[in-house]
């Protein structure tokens, strides 16, 4: 998959790849997606960041991916 969606193929994505499903904001259907959640992670509404951290995590580790950021991992555990 490549870096970036256009909108046929975010349609065509289940909800359980979204980080926010709700919004569908937050692809994170492959590794690259997941580092580029984190790497946007601090234009999150605050309200839902925790929850975006916990989803950010999940795929990471699903993907191997290491979380390196502070701001995720310190809102995961909240």
């Amino acid at each position: 998959m490549r870096d970036v969606l256009n909108t046929e193929e975010r349609r065509e994505l289940p909800d359980s790849v979204y980080g926010l499903p709700e919004r569908r904001e937050y692809p994170m259907p492959d590794a690259a997606h997941v580092r580029a959640a984190e790497a946007y992670f601090r234009y999150c509404p605050e309200e839902l960041k925790p929850q975006l951290a916990k989803a950010i995590l999940a795929k990471a580790r699903e993907f191997g991916v290491d979380v390196e950021s502070p701001t995720v991992l310190g809102y995961a555990n909240e």
